[in-house]
């Protein structure tokens, strides 16, 4: 277990602001149990953040035909879409919405290169309200595995994540499991399958980044 890099400014940043509200309150609150009751607070908060932004140690579930979950959290979404931004075309979308207490490292589902990569600005609905895919802040990734077949991994930001942070290049070569991106506090990934995928998942179901399979080629 490790901390993520595009972490360090605001754990930095949150360890100040507690430590400041620690010393007030210990000079302007006279009663000794509010005093417990806040620093106590100041601390879980704190821990908080540091979690936010732990990356585990995972051993990747590597297979040519499986298409990984990309990001830990629950299935909230299977439906066949009509998808207009890169394929214009028929797609199985999965939705994986990830909670304020979820990891929030995105990681490839498939190997593959890279053929599109977009960031496109926009609102903030909360990340599981179907919107929040077509209007909300939003980074599209698009990638083709050996097979000729490709997917598309769509990062959504939601009331609090406003920071979507992407690796992903166009020609990029990917490994399955490797990590291509970051979403700060609460946010959803979509993923567009090819109409012909087998599905894995099924709705409520809770998945994790590099182990679980949401779908077969």
């Amino acid at each position: 277990m490790k901390l993520h890099k595009e972490g360090y400014k605001i754990i930095f940043i949150t360890l100040l602001i507690i430590a400041l509200l620690s010393w007030a309150t210990v000079e302007v609150v006279p009663w000794q149990y509010l005093q417990i009751f806040l620093l106590t607070g100041f601390l879980l908060e704190f821990i908080w953040t540091l979690s936010f932004f732990r990356v585990p140690k995972r051993k990747i579930n590597l297979s040519e035909n499986h298409i990984l979950a990309s990001a830990d959290g629950k299935i909230v979404a299977i439906e066949e879409v009509n998808e207009n931004e890169v394929f214009k075309s028929k797609r199985i979308m999965v939705s994986v919405f990830m909670s304020p207490f979820n990891i929030h490292v995105n990681w490839y589902p498939i190997k593959g290169t890279v053929t599109y990569t977009k960031y496109h600005k926009g609102k903030y609905f909360a990340a599981y309200n179907p919107k929040s895919s077509t209007d909300n802040e939003r980074n599209t990734i698009v990638v083709e595995h050996e097979n000729g077949k490709s997917i598309m991994m769509r990062q959504i930001a939601g009331v609090f994540a406003r920071r979507i942070i992407s690796y992903a290049k166009s020609n990029d070569k990917v490994a399955q499991g490797q990590e291509f991106g970051i979403i700060r506090f609460g946010s959803r990934v979509d993923f567009f399958l090819p109409i012909d995928t087998i599905i894995k998942v099924k709705l409520g179901d809770k998945v994790k980044a590099q182990q679980s399979v949401i779908g077969i080629f």
